[in-house]
């Protein structure tokens, strides 16, 4: 069998984690591999194991314990007791790793992506919402809305823009945000979600913290056919990626007119947006700065992001790679 297969077969079989050498004894042991003409066969299995992980390979996952990194499968990951695999030194950071973040503790690394792209954003909090114990309210709500001022130079054609047409002095963003993208399933689910959801903005995006790359071509084909971007979000918010980029639409101003009458949330940001569009030279700064504090919070420093991701337990890249 080959070294992907070997590798699979021996972490399925054994109902725990191992390191890279460990994962080689076992490989040797049952003679899945013939290896008389490899002359560093653990530095073979070891780079293997990194493409797995560098890949969000789903059929393997692994955690850092005494000896290094430990791999094992995810279809044994219940029966494992991950906790004892770790140094007593580094247990309680590690052990908190495992713990699980909310899907909201995103949204402040979302909204300093976007406020380093000269976007603003709101979270639209859905419980708010008129019969908001409606399930099918969610293929309603953003779960953030985003709003991109186009500025021109000079204050005269900014006027007369705004004077013509306000529609055409911003751009309105719908962000649908998810922890994770593993398989074709949740790709289908989230992205229907997301064009719901985004109907009735200039641009919409699907925005996920971990998606695994074996889904970058059935992505690229739904975003060529639908127009919906997808963004991969990252820990250090300002390494994120747009994976895929929105398509531009009119904006839908009868679903708009909805969603102000059944989110107060988003009611308040048109109202805010409106205002700012319409003050006069005179009050343009307080209105701005009014408009921006009512906005989602976002990071100043990037120690806050590092602090932040640990105490809600957000998986932070480690600087260095170890097998």
């Amino acid at each position: 069998m080959t070294i992907k297969e070997a590798i699979l077969k021996v972490l399925e079989e054994y109902n725990g984690s191992l390191t890279y050498l460990q994962v080689l004894e076992k490989v040797d042991e049952k003679e899945y591999i013939d290896w008389k003409n490899a002359k560093t066969p653990g530095d073979t299995i070891a780079a293997q194991l990194g493409h797995f992980i560098r890949q969000n390979d789903s059929r393997i996952k692994r955690i850092k314990g005494k000896k290094g990194f430990e791999y094992y499968s995810t279809k044994n990951e219940k029966d494992i007791n991950l906790t004892q695999i770790i140094d007593a030194e580094k247990a309680p950071a590690i052990s908190n790793q495992i713990k699980s973040y909310q899907e909201r503790h995103l949204h402040k690394l979302l909204s300093s992506y976007l406020k380093s792209q000269e976007i603003n954003c709101k979270t639209i909090f859905h419980e708010k919402s008129a019969n908001s114990r409606d399930d099918h309210q969610k293929w309603i709500h953003p779960d953030m809305i985003g709003i991109d001022f186009l500025n021109l130079k000079n204050k005269s054609s900014n006027a007369l823009m705004k004077l013509i047409n306000k529609a055409d002095a911003f751009n309105l963003i719908s962000y649908e945000i998810k922890k994770e993208i593993k398989t074709d399933y949740e790709l289908k689910k989230y992205f229907f979600q997301a064009v719901s959801n985004s109907s009735w903005a200039n641009y919409g995006y699907l925005v996920a913290f971990d998606i695994s790359k074996n889904l970058i071509d059935e992505m690229e084909r739904l975003c060529q056919s639908f127009g919906i971007g997808i963004i991969e979000l990252k820990s250090n918010p300002y390494e994120s990626n747009v994976l895929f980029v929105s398509r531009y639409r009119e904006l839908d101003f009868r679903t708009i007119d909805k969603l102000c009458e059944i989110n107060g949330d988003f009611e308040r940001f048109m109202s805010q947006t409106e205002t700012l569009l319409s003050a006069s030279e005179k009050y343009l700064n307080a209105t701005k700065k009014e408009f921006e504090e009512f906005c989602d919070v976002y990071f100043k420093t990037d120690s806050e992001i590092e602090v932040y991701c640990k105490e809600n337990f957000i998986p932070w890249e480690e600087e260095k790679e170890v097998y």
